[in-house]
């Protein structure tokens, strides 16, 4: 019997036409595939380029220096005759050097305090290190900090106080805020890449004055691009609203500008931002290593451990750390300064130099994309910095990571940060530990940011549980570190509980874990 397309040759054509239009389905369907599923949508507001950079340094060092430091003074009166400036050893490589092997980013000085005094020659004043003995007049500690500073790969920053005690033209809002703007534009032109413009609201009693803040910002922006700007109120980074070094337990980064003014903040705002907030303007936390902002002979530093407290409760809550170390009077960083500074760095190593769950296996509730897209894997979590994340499904609205730790590990502290190149999303979080046969609760916060650190009391188990509870968008980690801190004895406020708050399915989601977790949910 004749085939039937041998009988039929059209039938050859269509079958010849059916047979390459499913290879071409095939090979959209293959193409189609293989296509990333892109990451999700950022939520505004979002940091700039600049506050991201800022954000990354963690922590600046602040260097108040000037007559203040030889008249024993905190608020010089404008009056001291610039003689009294006369550092016999000043090196400003030594400041430098010591802030990059500390970790901190950047350096601020307080190129003029309220005296008014110029730590550069300004063309528009002699009240300044031209009059000093000081280099024989040819000195300029801006230019000194500035060079090193770049030698030694850390930024450079300046503190110009709005109040002027010495200038007579304070008091006359044009004719100041011209000379500040005069001041400020030597500042930004002269001596290279500045990464922060610190300044506040500081005016005496006794005269009527007006600062043009809006101006300055713009002029300040235009001359230098990069640049952060410090005050009560932004417009790229804000005051945590003392002088403590200590942010709020929930800190935000959105911020809403408009209900601050610069010397009049809101203390709920400036501690702990605002999550409806449509600026993003995160905070800076700044304290003195000393009970003064200048060096006085009869004070003393905080201890290390002191210092590794500030540091939990300021880079540990989404927030830049600012510290002061004023360099004495012979132009130096005191030596017992210097040894708290080797200590705290010390402690800081020993602490996060090394994540215990390096080796964890982790899983998810959901991952976006499925399983098999590494770019939102849950893996992701143990690589350091925020440029890759976990994403889960946006289909789900359970949100957990789970990380089995290979082996019982002891433990006290929990690192987490958000990429928050994406937006700050996280709301409410809780950490949990499978405890003999049950979830238990150990830390539990708020917002997360760039950072957060929470110590509770030592725990150990091999199970480990992240859960978000509340976020405004679909949540995204980038990191979760935990570690051993054999020094602090301090702790976050936990409410430890067995845990019920989320219930998931391990048999579907983390078949790794095995039916011994399954069974204890």
């Amino acid at each position: 019997m004749t085939p039937i397309h041998s009988r039929n040759p059209s039938f050859l054509i269509s079958l010849s036409f059916l047979n390459s239009l499913l290879c071409l389905i095939d090979v959209c369907v293959s193409l189609g595939s293989s296509h990333p599923t892109p990451p999700p949508l950022p939520i505004a507001p979002l940091p700039s380029a600049a506050q991201l950079r800022w954000q990354l340094g963690e922590m600046a060092l602040f260097l108040h220096f000037g007559p203040n430091t030889f008249t024993d003074s905190e608020w010089g009166s404008g009056h001291a005759p610039p003689s009294v400036f006369r550092p016999g050893s000043l090196d400003a490589r030594q400041w430098a050097r010591t802030a990059a092997a500390g970790g901190f980013a950047r350096v601020v000085l307080t190129a003029k305090h309220h005296d008014g005094f110029c730590l550069w020659p300004s063309a528009y004043t002699d009240y300044s290190v031209r009059s000093s003995p000081w280099r024989a007049g040819r000195g300029d500690v801006v230019a000194e900090l500035a060079a090193a500073a770049r030698e030694y790969g850390i930024g450079m920053g300046v503190y110009l106080s709005p109040w002027d005690r010495h200038d007579p033209s304070y008091g006359s809002t044009v004719k100041y805020n011209e000379y500040y703007l005069g001041q400020m534009t030597e500042l930004l032109t002269n001596y290279g890449d500045i990464r922060e413009v610190w300044l506040d609201g500081a005016k005496g009693d006794d005269k009527e004055m007006e600062y043009h803040f809006d101006c300055w910002f713009q002029l300040i922006h235009q001359l230098q691009p990069g640049v952060m700007i410090f005050s009560d109120a932004g417009p790229d980074t804000r005051w945590i609203g003392d002088e403590s070094g200590v942010a709020g337990s929930t800190c935000w980064s959105l911020f809403n500008r408009s209900s601050v003014t610069i010397g009049h903040i809101d203390e709920q705002s400036s501690r702990h931002g605002d999550p409806h907030g449509i600026d993003w303007v995160p905070a800076e936390c700044d304290v003195s290593i000393r009970p003064g902002w200048f060096w006085h002979s009869s004070e003393h530093p905080k201890s290390a451990m002191e210092l590794l407290d500030i540091y939990y409760e300021s880079v540990g809550r989404n927030c830049l750390l600012i510290l002061n170390v004023p360099p004495n009077s012979s132009g130096l960083i005191s030596d017992e300064d210097l040894q708290v500074l080797q200590d705290f760095t010390a402690l800081r190593i020993t602490i996060f130099s090394h994540n215990l769950a390096w080796n964890a296996t982790v899983t998810a509730s959901s991952v976006r994309g499925g399983d098999n897209e590494t770019r939102f894997s849950p893996s992701n979590v143990l690589q350091k910095g925020i440029s890759s994340y976990w994403a889960p499904d946006e289909s789900e609205s359970d949100w957990a990571i789970f990380l089995d730790l290979e082996q019982f590990i002891s433990f006290n502290v929990l690192q987490i940060q958000e990429p928050i190149q994406m937006g700050q999303r996280i709301i409410e979080f809780q950490v949990d530990i499978l405890a003999s046969g049950e979830w238990k609760t150990i830390a539990n916060g708020t917002t997360i940011g760039y950072k957060r650190l929470l110590r509770f009391p030592m725990a150990e188990t091999q199970f480990l549980r992240f859960i978000i509870n509340k976020s405004r968008a679909s949540p995204l980690i980038s990191y979760i570190g935990i570690h051993a801190d054999p020094f602090s004895m301090v702790y976050d406020s936990v409410t430890a509980r067995s845990s019920s708050t989320k219930r998931f399915s391990f048999k579907r989601r983390n078949k790794r874990f095995g039916y011994a977790l399954e069974s204890a949910i």
